[in-house]
């Protein structure tokens, strides 16, 4: 590999990860860090003419499918039992939308797939198609100014939680539409957004009790939703018109350790560490604990090899793993098209 890697990815029950970059060439690893061939290549993946930008396994774990995208008017399906590969050249009936399918995201529960689309006039478009058929089911609008800057689906699947770039948040469920709109506090220039950890309450907000954002300041600022969901059972109904959303929540921490903008933000499985990170800055990652809100001192060192950063991902350990001690698998990409694996241990 000798592009930047754009994106990375975890099977979701097999020691597998996918990454790709602008060089149009998917790299399948089984992760195995034991000698002679630590993390070996099972396979790879070339498309003609397609820079990938994003590339994802689908959520279930009896689904083959990878999807794989970049700024053309299509994305890709390969499926790896048949060795299948379907290529999807327009959302019907949104075609002017959806100019480029660039930036996708596969729901958790693996019903759905969103895109984001390039329609800006009035704020900005997300298309929700059916993860199976591919075919279009519904649609989300924003009316944030300068449309969307970024989106993530609630951990059970069940809706979205988008960023709009003027700072304005809003939660949308499939089921119900917009359930409220919220503003994330100074927020200057949103570029990404994450939410992780688990509430309490799986039907509220699907369960997230963690909601990052960061912005091109370099700040990220981490809410606590579960907060929200005890303040809300003393408004009366009648009085409520944002359905138990804060209009002007206050962050539990606002996290000032990136001087560079926010490029990527994840929380770990289980929700008990956060990553943040910068692609405009050499070696600019650090791992938040939670619930302390607190930013881990002892890695990464001034040593840690982590280059200019541009992909992250979190990869669930193997059972053998869990029993050794180890939460969680880290993986980080680098402009360098290096990929370099971390068992986070306890």
């Amino acid at each position: 590999m000798q592009s930047a890697i754009t994106s990375l990815s975890f099977h979701p029950t097999y020691p597998l990860l996918l990454s790709s970059g602008p060089s149009s060439t998917l790299y399948l690893h089984h992760i195995n860090p034991n000698p002679p061939t630590p993390n070996p290549l099972l396979t790879s993946f070339h498309i003609k003419h397609t820079p990938l930008t994003t590339t994802a396994f689908h959520p279930s774990p009896s689904d083959s499918r990878i999807f794989l995208s970049a700024r053309r008017r299509y994305f890709h399906v390969w499926d790896l039992t048949t060795g299948s590969i379907e290529k999807v050249t327009r959302v019907y009936g949104h075609q002017h939308e959806q100019r480029t399918m660039e930036d996708f995201s596969l729901s958790p529960n693996g019903k759905y797939m969103a895109l984001r689309g390039s329609a800006k006039k009035g704020g900005g478009v997300i298309n929700i198609l059916d993860a199976r058929t591919l075919q279009w089911v519904t649609q989300v609008r924003i009316e944030s100014g300068g449309g969307v800057a970024d989106f993530v689906w609630w951990g059970d699947g069940s809706g979205l939680s988008i960023a709009g770039k003027n700072g304005e948040v809003t939660e949308w469920s499939v089921q119900d539409g917009v359930l409220g709109r919220w503003i994330d506090e100074g927020a200057i220039g949103t570029t990404v957004i994450a939410v992780g950890g688990k509430s309490g309450r799986d039907e509220w907000l699907g369960g997230d009790r963690w909601l990052a954002i960061g912005s091109s300041s370099g700040i990220v600022n981490l809410y606590d939703r579960r907060a929200w969901l005890e303040d809300s059972t003393s408004i009366p109904s009648s009085e409520d018109t944002n359905n138990g959303l804060p209009k002007t929540p206050k962050p539990v921490r606002a996290l000032d350790h990136l001087t560079t903008p926010t490029s990527h933000l994840a929380f770990s499985p289980d929700g008990q560490i956060m990553v943040m990170a910068s692609r405009w800055k050499h070696n600019a990652l650090r791992l938040v604990h939670l619930p302390s809100a607190t930013v881990f001192k002892n890695w990464p060192t001034s040593k840690t090899p982590l280059g200019r950063i541009s992909a992250v991902a979190w990869g669930r350990p193997s059972q053998a793993e869990e029993r050794d001690g180890c939460l969680a698998l880290l993986s980080v990409g680098n402009e360098m098209g290096r990929v370099r694996l971390w068992e986070v241990r306890a």
